[in-house]
């Protein structure tokens, strides 16, 4: 695998951009109304670049990373300075492309980076997603077999398996085992 590849919306992180009520906002966990509900783990996924804050939307929604995607972008951070020869990319048809920069600027994964420094490259329009890796392909010269793909949504992995990228469906959300799956097919450690 040289390429990994993420959509945002309910693969990387929930709720999706649609279901969320008006543009991101870093909110203090102490002023949030349900903050006795959030235990440790949740805070954990919710983690963004200023202490005691949370990123919601205007109702107070936060937003979450899911713990297999900050998993897989933690591991890739550190295979990349371990010097494996792999790059993360989103490819994405978020509703609010802008709302999506926002987000990826202030939520981070395990080690502390922001989702914005994991990506070596970025798709976010409202093309399909088959236009995002050919730009994708074109950018990086990567051949097709060598990426691979996490999406919640069936019909974008049917969209790009004919090019012949290699995708895992993650459904439910991006989890560790789906990393562990797509190392497994590229026979990586």
């Amino acid at each position: 695998m040289e390429l990994a590849v993420f959509d945002l919306d309910y693969t990387v992180w929930d709720p999706e951009m649609y279901q969320i009520s008006g543009p991101p906002i870093m909110s203090p966990i102490e002023d949030h109304p349900q903050k006795h509900t959030f235990n440790p783990t949740f805070l954990r996924s919710c983690s963004t670049i200023e202490e005691g804050k949370i990123v919601t939307d205007r109702r107070g929604t936060p937003m979450q990373v899911f713990d297999g995607a900050s998993h897989a972008l933690t591991e890739i951070n550190r295979m990349k300075k371990e010097g494996y020869g792999i790059l993360a990319a989103v490819a994405s048809r978020t509703d609010e492309p802008s709302w999506a920069f926002k987000c990826m600027d202030w939520l981070t994964v395990h080690d502390g980076s922001t989702l914005s420094s994991c990506f070596d490259h970025v798709e976010i329009s409202f093309a399909d997603k088959e236009q995002h890796f050919r730009s994708l392909h074109k950018q990086t010269g990567i051949p097709y077999e060598r990426m691979c793909f996490f999406d919640n949504e069936e019909w974008n992995i049917r969209n790009v398996v004919p090019l012949g990228v290699k995708c895992i469906h993650t459904p439910d959300g991006m989890t560790r085992d789906d990393w562990k799956k797509a190392l497994s097919m590229f026979d990586m450690p």
